[in-house]
């Protein structure tokens, strides 16, 4: 674990690249809450970071009066004991983050040495550095290629108190001007506090925001923009990331030809993060792979179950319609489905549907393996779909609702489509929708770094939209 994680889990969410829509198809909100979260798992890896504080040796020599000049030397100091009892994250409207950290201390153990004319002694010495107060502002951005930045925006570090206790030898002697070390030591101690924060965010948290991946990869043929529409909105409240929220074809970008609509999120701030989660995103999802020839599926006679009467070739289809076992007999049948346009899912408060169209293409499969066409049906489906979250990814599953066939053409003669209506339905219901489900099994990933996890996780539906709440845990 590094300083990152300090002020990184509060931006697990934010996942780069470039943006055009008015809209994004997903806002990310974190609360104070999720900003309380980082910082108490952060303040442990920034005490492990400042606890590297060195402070080097030195010399040098003081008048002590009537003694005269006596020369002294510190070295050999350790960090015993680094606390950082109290911290704070606060909002900056319009800017970004404040961290505040107030009653840390430490305490230092060393050696010390004295010469005076003739005389030298040595011994070890205790030092207390109380009271010390950090206060550093981080600035939240984005760059010309939609990657999120990050910058300090000032620092300050304070330390109302020293206590140091010299023993052994002449102690008497060096504790004449104690204060004078103690003032040295506080001034090389803070002059070392600041620059380790700005160092750490330069070159710790701002390289590893820059390098996280500009997308977010689905399969061979798609993947998620997940893109800043522009700065991160800071208000008194809240932090608010818009991303873009978009499925696009790796090989063939295209726009889509719709807009995503307006998010907001419900004032809560019971839990770390809300996601708003528009259909935007799961519409062009459709509209990828539609565009990319992907919703295609073909269904072949192994594929139906052992039990079900309607297998799959022209003996058993011939019965229903006379004219397909007259013109092919005795050979095995293949459907294949596809969509004519893409399947456009919408969400309302309390549910989601989704209404595809589908043509299934019938052939007889010849000896010669080749394929003749039987009839063309057009099938209008309208589906219940569930969504939640799994394992970090927005999962779904569909459920038929109705399915409506028409016969669209056919090339064995004119048939009353109601005869198949039993057997189309089973194989849409029992062997496409499973592969479907299948697929929506396997979810879609949400913008979140490695090694966070939700829990406490609510969701609910709004017109366009769901709003995923949750608390998040490092593991």
């Amino acid at each position: 674990m590094t300083l990152i994680y300090t002020l990184t889990l509060a931006f697990s969410v934010v996942l780069l690249g470039a943006a055009d829509a008015v809209n994004p198809g997903l806002v990310v909100r974190i609360t104070q809450k999720g900003l309380d979260y980082a910082r108490q798992q952060g303040m442990i890896v920034l005490q492990q970071k400042l606890s590297t504080i060195r402070l080097p040796d030195y010399s040098g020599s003081y008048d002590v009066g009537v003694l005269g000049n006596v020369k002294y030397n510190i070295n050999g100091m350790v960090i015993t004991n680094f606390q950082l009892p109290s911290s704070q994250v606060t909002l900056l409207p319009n800017v970004g983050l404040k961290l505040s950290i107030s009653g840390a201390y430490i305490e230092i153990h060393g050696k010390w040495g004295v010469r005076y004319l003739f005389i030298s002694s040595d011994g070890d010495f205790e030092l207390k550095v109380l009271g010390i107060s950090i206060s550093v502002g981080l600035s939240l951005g984005s760059d010309g290629s939609g990657r999120p930045t990050i910058s300090t925006s000032g620092c300050s570090a304070h330390i109302s108190d020293m206590q140091v206790h010299f023993s052994g030898g002449l102690d008497w002697l060096i504790n004449l001007f104690d204060d004078v070390i103690a003032s040295s030591l506080r001034n090389s101690m803070r002059n070392q506090i600041c620059p380790m924060v700005v160092d750490a965010v330069k070159n710790q948290l701002e390289p590893v925001l820059r390098s996280l991946p500009v997308t977010s990869k689905i399969d061979h043929v798609a993947a998620i923009d997940y893109s800043l529409t522009g700065p991160p909105t800071v208000t008194a409240d809240n932090l608010d990331v818009q991303l873009k929220g978009e499925f696009f074809e790796q090989s063939h970008r295209t726009p889509p030809p719709f807009s995503p609509q307006p998010l907001s999120i419900p004032d809560d701030h019971s839990l770390m993060v809300y996601f708003a989660v528009s259909d935007y995103l799961f519409n062009t999802a459709g509209f990828v792979y539609q565009s990319a020839g992907k919703l295609i599926f073909n269904v072949t006679d192994d594929m139906v179950s052992k039990d079900f009467p309607v297998r799959l070739n022209t003996s058993s289809f011939g019965k229903m319609i006379p004219q397909i076992s007259k013109m092919y007999p005795n050979m095995l049948m293949k459907l294949k489905i596809s969509s004519p346009s893409a399947p456009s899912l919408t969400m309302e408060p309390g549910n989601v549907t989704i209404s595809p169209v589908l043509d299934i293409q019938a052939y007889a499969i010849l000896p010669n393996s080749s394929l003749a066409p039987l009839f063309l049906l057009n099938l209008s489906i309208d589906a219940v779909a569930k969504v939640g979250v799994h394992s970090s990814k927005i999962v779904g599953y569909l459920e038929l609702s109705s399915i409506k066939i028409d016969l669209k053409h056919s090339d064995v003669g004119p048939f009353p489509v109601q005869i198949i209506n039993y057997a189309v339905g089973y194989y849409v219901s029992h062997i496409l929708l499973p592969k479907v489900n299948e697929i929506l099994k396997n979810g879609y990933p949400l913008p979140l770094l490695d090694h966070i996890k939700l829990s406490n996780i609510t969701l609910k539906l709004y017109k366009h939209y769901f709003v995923l709440g949750a608390d998040v845990k490092y593991e």
